[in-house]
């Protein structure tokens, strides 16, 4: 709880002093029902908790009220390390485009969400925020080709984040199943 407590402190702080910053934007449209599901986190500029995460999945399924309801999971310090989960929930703040949300890890801190990329199959995504301080890069699966990995730096890039700040995050799995539950079941 107590980590939960920081981290959303520390986003709500962050997003104070992003004013003066010229805003990322956004993708056109995000198709919700497309984008729910498990997204892996292939690399970040991670927050403090995700400092030393394995496996790091971001799983989203819409509520019955339109929020999002939001499951973060990882292993920390190795792929056989304590599993963590945290549960936020998601806020749909632009419904034309559904590519700006807020992220709500403990009431009543709201953090800047925005889908800066996406591609035509809902495949990859790239996650931004306006202050550039945190990025992530998902896919649909654990690991994606070099040539697409570059490229894909190189949109962050240029979308104004120090990309020397970004880490690959491990995705070590020992056998390959379907769906996070037993992904991460294996794991332990």
């Amino acid at each position: 709880m107590k980590n939960i407590i920081l981290l959303s402190l520390t986003m709500f702080l962050s997003a104070c002093g992003s004013q003066n910053v010229k805003p990322i934007n956004t993708v056109d449209y995000v198709d919700l029902d497309k984008f729910m599901g498990d997204w892996y986190v292939i690399a970040n500029i991670p927050t403090f908790i995700e400092t030393d995460a394995y496996n790091a999945i971001e799983t989203y399924a819409m509520n019955d009220d339109g929020t999002i309801a939001t499951t973060f999971t990882f292993h920390d310090s190795s792929p056989d390390g304590e599993l963590k989960k945290y549960e936020p929930t998601g806020f749909i703040v632009d419904e034309q485009s559904n590519a700006l949300w807020d992220m709500q890890f403990i009431w009543p801190f709201k953090a800047e969400y925005r889908v800066i990329y996406l591609d035509d199959d809902y495949e990859t995504t790239i996650i931004g925020r306006t202050k550039r301080d945190y990025v992530w890069l998902m896919s649909r699966q654990s690991s994606i080709d070099e040539d697409s990995y570059a490229s894909l730096l190189a949109y962050i890039e240029s979308q104004g984040y120090d990309i020397s700040k970004v880490q690959k995050v491990p995705q070590v799995w020992k056998e390959e199943t379907t769906g996070i539950d037993n992904k991460q079941e294996n794991m332990q």
